[in-house]
C-alpha cells in the first residue's frame, strides 16, 4: 500500500507527569484493608483517604494545598466502629463527604470551615458525623452521589442490595435487590440510569426509579472482581474484568442493547490485579489503573471504539486511585486531567496528564464545557421522576481566575458520538427502545479468524476493488482520464476554488459507440456517466466535472482505508497464531525429549537383563 493513514486527534500526545517526593502527601496511614475500592477520593479542595485506625474506623482528608510531609498527628473523621471501606465527595458541595463501613453504617460528613492539618494543639480534635444512615444489615462497600440530583446518595452492601437515601431527610427511598455482592457501581450522566457488576457475574442496568433492572446480562466470565463505568453522555458502559484464563479484559457495551460487549472483550494482559476504570467526558478518554502495578493507560473513544493513546508507566505500584473533576486541573499548564495515586500505603502521588503546547492563551478545542457545582434537580423533585443534567460551565471563564459562568451545551462531542443512525431515545423510552449498530471489532480481540477465512476475505475484497475499478474504466465520460492518485488525494479534488485550469473537455463520444448503460446501481456512481448529456445540448461545466472527480476520489480512498484496517486486522491475528504456534512447538519439543529419556531408559534394562543372563 502507498502510505499509512495516521488518525487525527488533539489527545494523541497526552503524557503523564509524576511529581517529586516532597510535593506529594507523605506520611500517611493508609488502610490495608483488603476491600476493592479505590481508598481515596479526591475533589478540587480535599483528598479523602481510608485510614490505617486502631479502635473503630476513621479516614483523613487532606486540603488538596497542603502537600509535604504531614503531621504525625492529625485530625480525622472519626464515628465508625469498624473499618471504613469507602467514601465520596458531593459533586455538588465540595465541603460534604459520605463514607461507607464495615459496621453496615453510612454516614455523612461536613469538612469545617477553614480545616487544616496544621494546629497549635497537643491533641488535634477529631470530625464528628452530621447524619447517620442506617438500615444495611451487612457492612457497607461503596456509597456513590448521584451526579445530577442534589443530595442523593447510593450504598452498596453485603446484604446484597443497593439502597438509594435523600440525605436530606436520612432515610432510604428505593432498593435495589441483588443476588450476590456488588462490586462496583456507576450514574449515567443525567442521574435517571445506574449500572452495577455483581459477584454471580452479571451486568445490570437499573432504572432505579422504578427500582427494577432495566438490562440484565451476563459479563466478565471470570472469578475475579469487575468494574463498570458509565461513560458520560454516551449510551455507553466500559467494563473491566477477568476472563476464564484470568486474562485482564476490557468490554464496551451499548446501554439500550447490552446483549453482549460491542465487538467482544478486548484483552489487555495477564496480570492478576483489578484493572480500575475511570471515565474523562471533557477529552472523551478512558483511564484504565491497575491494582498492584503503576501503569494507567488511557484510551480514547472516537468513531464507536477505544483507540489506544498511551500508558503511564511507573516503577511505584497502587493501591488506589482518585482523579480530580475538570473545575481543579491547572488550565495553564495545559492540563486535561489530574490523578492521585497511593504509593506503599504512606503517600499519595499527584499525576498531571498534559497535552504538549507551546500556547500561553487558553486552549477552547481542549477544554470543553464541562460540569459545574450547581445541581439540576433537587432530591425531591428527582424522587418526583424529574429528570435534569448539571448545567455546564465554561473553562475560559476561570482560566484569569473569574468566577464561573454557566453556558448552554446539550450536545455531545461530534467526534466522539457513536456511529448511530438513529436519533437518541427520549427520557421518557426504556433503555432498550432503540439498539444502535454495532461497530467494527476492535483488533486483537478473541476469537481470531482462521488463516483460510482471512486469505478469502482478502481476495474478495480486491476482487471487487478490481471490479469496480474496470467498471469505472468501461464508462464513457466527456472529460479526460484523471490518474489514480499515490499517497492522496490532489489539490485538484481537495481544493477545487484553486484549480486555475480545471478539467480539460475532450470530444464528445461518436454515435456508433453507445454509451453503456448499468445494470444496477452501484455505491457511488460516478456522477458523469449519469449525467452524460445528448449530442445536441453543450458539454457540462468544469464545476460538475470537479464534483464527479471528487467523488471519485472519495470513493477510493475510502475502500484503501478499508483495506489498510483490513490489513492491520489480519497482521495482528497472525501474530497471535504464531504466538499459538511457537508455544505448540514448546509442548511438542518437551514431549519428544520424554520419549527419548523413556526409550533410552528401556535400552539400558535390556543391557542390564542381557548382562544378567
Amino acid at each position: 500500500m502507498a502510505g499509512r493513514f495516521v488518525r487525527a486527534s488533539k489527545y494523541r500526545h497526552v503524557f503523564g507527569r509524576g511529581t517529586k517526593k516532597e510535593q506529594c502527601y507523605d506520611n500517611l496511614r493508609i488502610s490495608k484493608n483488603a476491600w476493592d475500592t479505590n481508598l481515596v477520593k479526591a475533589n478540587p479542595e480535599y483528598i479523602s483517604v481510608n485510614w490505617e485506625a486502631s479502635g473503630g474506623g476513621a479516614f483523613a482528608v487532606i486540603p488538596i494545598n497542603e502537600r509535604g510531609r504531614l503531621p504525625e498527628l492529625i485530625p480525622l473523621f472519626r464515628g465508625h466502629t469498624a473499618a471504613v471501606l469507602d467514601t465520596d465527595w458531593s459533586p455538588h458541595n465540595d465541603s460534604l463527604i459520605a463514607s461507607a463501613s464495615d459496621d453496615g453504617k453510612v454516614f455523612i460528613w461536613k469538612v469545617p470551615e477553614g480545616f487544616t492539618l496544621y494546629t497549635d494543639a497537643e491533641e488535634p480534635a477529631d470530625v464528628s458525623p452530621v447524619a447517620k444512615l442506617s438500615g444495611h444489615m451487612r457492612k457497607v462497600g461503596h456509597v456513590l452521589f448521584n451526579p445530577a440530583a442534589e443530595n442523593i446518595l447510593a450504598s452498596a452492601s453485603g446484604d446484597y442490595t443497593v439502597k438509594l437515601w435523600d440525605v436530606e431527610v436520612g432515610a432510604a427511598k428505593l432498593n435495589l435487590r441483588h443476588n450476590d455482592i456488588v462490586q462496583s457501581l456507576s450514574w449515567n450522566a443525567d442521574g435517571s440510569l445506574l449500572v452495577t457488576t455483581s459477584r454471580d457475574k452479571k451486568l445490570r442496568i437499573w432504572d432505579v426509579r422504578q427500582e427494577r433492572p432495566a438490562q440484565e446480562v451476563a459479563g466478565h466470565p471470570g472469578a475475579k472482581n469487575s468494574r463498570a463505568v458509565w461513560m458520560g453522555e454516551h449510551d455507553r458502559i466500559a467494563t473491566t474484568g477477568f476472563s476464564r484464563m484470568s486474562d485482564r479484559q476490557l468490554g464496551l457495551w451499548d446501554a439500550r442493547a447490552p446483549t453482549e460487549p460491542i465487538g467482544g472483550f478486548q484483552i489487555l494482559d495477564a496480570i492478576s490485579g483489578v484493572c480500575m476504570p475511570f471515565w474523562d467526558e471533557g477529552t472523551q478518554c478512558l483511564y484504565l489503573a491497575g491494582k498492584g502495578d503503576g501503569n494507567i493507560r488511557y484510551y480514547e473513544y472516537e468513531n464507536g471504539k477505544f483507540e489506544y493513546l498511551s500508558e503511564y508507566k511507573s516503577p511505584d505500584p497502587q493501591r488506589g486511585v482518585a482523579f480530580l473533576p475538570k473545575r481543579g486541573i491547572n488550565l495553564h499548564d495545559n492540563e486535561v486531567l489530574r490523578g492521585f495515586k497511593t504509593v506503599n500505603d504512606s503517600y499519595i502521588e499527584p499525576i498531571s496528564f498534559i497535552v504538549p503546547r507551546r500556547s500561553e492563551m487558553f486552549q477552547s478545542d481542549i477544554y470543553p464545557p464541562t460540569n459545574g457545582i450547581r445541581p439540576g434537580t433537587t432530591a425531591s423533585e428527582w424522587l418526583g421522576g424529574k429528570t435534569a443534567p448539571t448545567p455546564k460551565v465554561s473553562l475560559e471563564s476561570v482560566y484569569d481566575g473569574g468566577a464561573p459562568e454557566e453556558v448552554a451545551f446539550d450536545q455531545k462531542p461530534e467526534a466522539a458520538s457513536a456511529p448511530v443512525q438513529s436519533p437518541p431515545p427520549s427520557k421518557a423510552e426504556t433503555p432498550q427502545a432503540t439498539a444502535a449498530p454495532e461497530p467494527a471489532p476492535v483488533a486483537s480481540r478473541e476469537p481470531p479468524k482462521s488463516v483460510n477465512d482471512n486469505k478469502q476475505s482478502l481476495a474478495s475484497q480486491a476482487s471487487r476493488f478490481a471490479d469496480k475499478e474496470e467498471a469505472s474504466d468501461e464508462e464513457t465520460s466527456s472529460f479526460e482520464e484523471v490518474s489514480k492518485p499515490v499517497e492522496r488525494p490532489s489539490a485538484t479534488a481537495t481544493r477545487p476554488e484553486e484549480n486555475t485550469r480545471g478539467p480539460v473537455i475532450s470530444k464528445e463520444p461518436e454515435p456508433s459507440k453507445p454509451t453503456p448503460v448499468p445494470t444496477a446501481a452501484p455505491a457511488k456512481a460516478s456522477p458523469h456517466t449519469a449525467s452524460t448529456p445528448p449530442a445536441s445540448t453543450p458539454a457540462p461545466t468544469a464545476a460538475s466535472a470537479t464534483a464527479g472527480i471528487k467523488d471519485y476520489l472519495s470513493d477510493i480512498k475510502s475502500t484503501l482505508q478499508h483495506q489498510n484496517k483490513l490489513m492491520s486486522d489480519q497482521s495482528d491475528q497472525i501474530a497471535l497464531l504464531m504466538r499459538e504456534v511457537n508455544q505448540l512447538k514448546v509442548k511438542v519439543g518437551g514431549q519428544s525429549a520424554e520419549r527419548e529419556k523413556d526409550e533410552r531408559i528401556r535400552q539400558l534394562e535390556l543391557e542390564l537383563e542381557e548382562a544378567r543372563s
